[in-house]
């Protein structure tokens, strides 16, 4: 079980809510994370990110287009297992995962011995779930990238799967793509657009009919107006003209453990917001 107890509650009442809990039958676990494109983690760090990952006190963090190699930057998170995993190319894509517990396993690629160059996944293994950060390649303007983008979909469905008929699978990050028209401030003017096209979102579909949920329609089906990505165009954020690209997608099982899933687009730093998940187990 993954049990994360809150550092600010003196730990005698810690102790005497879990012999209650306990003497009932039941011991309830709750368990928050956070997802968020940075673009750049150097350049948010300066923007204030450590301000909101101290006051969002995650159990799990998971970062996507980090733009950067290693040695670049040292982040002193106190209580935090640091997970990256470096793209090739400098100052381009990237993963990094912090968690306060430590995974049983880490590994950085879909396909077992096969290096990832680009640093587009971080897979960890907890005792009850796989946590798999993901930045999905974007299948450019021109999409030139678009069938290098779906060779990469099929085989992380494959992936997640193949993971889920183990136990559980937690999937997070820039996902790049708006599933539905709800999910976009112009969906009739981005139609076949890069993000918006009708295989991508076809393939997102796939993923939730292999037996996936979207954390966020699961539990606001029909939210409009909530986004977690606007261009760095004049007034386009302020405005709310957006596109909701970045996801928590639970194996279907999970789905009852979610308590919350929300965006904090009142958080800057980058041209994405952050997405977070709250879980609750009963057990």
């Amino acid at each position: 079980m993954f049990y994360q107890y809150n550092n600010r509650i003196p730990g005698y009442y810690v102790t005497i809510l879990r012999e209650i809990l306990w003497d009932k039958g039941e011991f309830l676990t709750k368990m928050k994370l956070v997802s968020w494109n940075v673009n750049g983690i150097r350049a948010c760090v300066k923007k204030g990110f450590l301000d909101y990952f101290k006051e969002v006190d995650a159990d799990i963090f998971c970062i996507q287009e980090t733009k950067m190699q290693d040695g670049q930057l040292s982040l002193d998170l106190p209580g935090y297992h640091q997970y990256w995993n470096y793209a090739e190319r400098k100052g381009y894509s990237g993963t990094a995962i912090f968690t306060k517990t430590e995974p049983i396993a880490a590994s950085y690629d879909l396909d077992a011995g096969e290096s990832e160059p680009e640093g587009r996944i971080i897979t960890l293994e907890f005792d009850r779930f796989y946590l798999v950060n993901v930045y999905t390649p974007n299948s450019k303007r021109d999409l030139s990238r678009l069938d290098d983008r779906l060779e990469w979909e099929d085989r992380l469905r494959d992936y997640l799967i193949g993971l889920d008929r183990m136990k559980p699978v937690i999937l997070c990050g820039d996902l790049n793509v708006a599933h539905k028209e709800i999910d976009l401030k112009n969906d009739r003017s981005n139609r076949g657009n890069s993000g918006f096209t009708d295989v991508e979102r076809g393939k997102m579909t796939l993923l939730l009919q292999s037996g996936f949920v979207d954390s966020f329609r699961y539990l606001y089906p029909d939210k409009d107006e909530s986004y977690t990505w606007w261009s760095y165009m004049s007034k386009v954020r302020e405005r709310n003209i957006g596109w909701r690209i970045d996801y928590f997608i639970l194996s279907e099982r999970m789905s009852s453990e979610i308590s919350e899933a929300a965006i904090h687009s009142s958080i800057m730093g980058s041209d994405h917001c952050p997405v977070f998940l709250e879980l609750e187990e009963s057990s």
